[in-house]
């Protein structure tokens, strides 16, 4: 066996294990089956805007190669896949144009089918960032016409599959497309509006609010977001340090799960935004969800600053560190805290929890004709999943467990210089070569099934 598992790997019986992608970072085939452009394409398509200058063609070309993939998954031994829907291969030309794409459809038809014959659950995410260009032209999540249009889109993609998926995540991570897509312009559409951007994160919750009851009315047993957390922390015991954490942890964290669990926003005040909440907004919103869709990466710690935003990222002290370097340390114990803190906070508000994002970037060779041994990731993994145990012990209700990811894939603005899979892919050829943490992952499945 390579690696330690838990200690109390058994401590994780009854848990679902899942692994997951999205459709952008792992399909390819941009033009094929008639998917139209996103606000990604255009984003990687301007020269400077990912890091090493990549192509998200052909990657995993997962478009034509799912059948490796679920054969993967199968031998992973995972219950369920978390992949993304491409919006704009199901209605290419949405804002211009509603008409539906069946070729795109069938292509989801045929990987949700081919799951359930390998006896694994397919968890389809809505929207994983690939705004409609369309869309974006007329104003993207700024626009409150977004969210009819997404709930549009929901409605012909639960016609289509709404007979065999039942578990579906509705909008991902929205707080990185405000803060980073919309606020600071490090993801796509890559607008810099700081604060004036904040209008996007009511707008994409009201999305989900009218996306749940369609995908329900189709059969659905779950429908949620999926949330982007980390616990902020200060970089002194200085007052304007402590007031700047608490800043960010306002606008990162509990802007996003105050209203879905308490049918409020936060106090915004010190942002000089009003959000535009119309009347029967927040009942949408805050209406009761299955489970509580949470991805989880790295702690945040800032300082005070004078600058446009009143907080500034520092390095974290004293913690080792992904690939990505010092702004992604690596702290187990930041995860576990949070955990227990949204427990004590929301009480019987919060329904049971599904991590449905935690991995690790580290360097490795762009081609192997071997299995890496990525003994970081695994214990990135270890760690975490022992946090996990702890949240559980502590009274945390966490009903399951995904890996970021299954594959390497186009890792957004730093395109290929970043690989999170359990599976290496040789971006030019598209070949999959499992590494040391597959087995891991494989071996810990097994484990706490025993």
């Amino acid at each position: 066996m390579v690696g330690k598992l838990p200690n109390d790997a058994d401590a994780l019986a009854g848990m679902h294990f899942s692994a997951a992608t999205a459709a952008f970072q792992i399909e390819g085939a941009r033009t094929a089956a008639g998917r139209g452009r996103s606000i990604w394409d255009d984003f990687v398509d301007a020269p400077g805007n990912v890091i090493d200058g990549s192509p998200a063609e052909p990657g995993p070309d997962s478009f034509h190669r799912f059948d490796e993939d679920i054969a993967l998954l199968a031998g992973l031994g995972v219950d369920r896949y978390r992949f993304s829907i491409s919006w704009t291969r199901v209605i290419p030309n949405v804002g211009t144009d509603a008409s539906v794409n069946p070729a795109g459809l069938d292509y989801y038809d045929r990987l949700v089918d081919g799951l359930l014959a390998a006896g694994i659950t397919p968890e389809p995410t809505l929207y994983h960032w690939d705004l409609p260009v369309a869309l974006e032209a007329s104003g993207g999540w700024l626009n409150r016409d977004t969210v009819h249009r997404f709930g549009d889109y929901t409605e012909v993609v639960a016609d289509r599959l709404g007979d065999r998926v039942r578990h579906w995540y509705t909008i991902n991570e929205p707080a990185s497309t405000s803060l980073q897509g919309y606020a600071l312009g490090e993801l796509a559409p890559g607008q810099t509006l700081l604060f004036e951007a904040l209008p996007t994160v009511h707008h994409q919750l009201l999305a989900h609010g009218i996306a749940a009851p369609i995908l329900r009315e189709n059969g659905a047993v779950q429908a949620a977001p999926t949330l982007n957390h980390s616990l902020i922390l200060p970089a002194s015991e200085a007052a304007d340090d402590q007031a700047a954490a608490g800043l960010l942890d306002v606008i990162h964290n509990r802007l996003f799960t105050d209203p879905l669990l308490l049918g409020t926003y936060p106090d915004l005040s010190a942002f000089g935004v009003e959000l535009p909440i119309e009347d029967g907004d927040m009942e949408l919103i805050s209406a009761p969800n299955e489970v509580y869709g949470f991805n989880y990466y790295n702690p945040t710690t800032v300082r005070a600053s004078e600058g446009p935003l009143p907080f500034e990222m520092v390095p974290t002290p004293g913690a080792p560190v992904t690939g990505f370097g010092p702004m992604w340390p690596i702290r187990p114990d930041t995860m576990r805290d949070f955990l227990i803190d949204m427990a004590r906070r929301y009480e019987s508000a919060l329904p049971p929890i599904i991590i449905t994002e935690n991995g690790a970037s580290f360097p490795e060779p762009d081609t192997t004709d071997t299995e890496i041994s990525d003994s970081d990731r695994i214990d990135y993994l270890r760690d975490h999943l022992g946090a996990v145990i702890e949240a559980k012990e502590a009274g945390v209700r966490i009903d399951g467990y995904t890996v970021w990811s299954l594959l390497d894939n186009f890792e957004w603005a730093d395109g290929w210089s970043q690989r999170f899979g359990l599976v290496h892919v040789d971006m030019r050829t598209g070949t999959r070569t499992p590494k040391a943490s597959f087995r891991w992952y494989r071996d810990l499945i097994s484990a706490a099934r025993s």
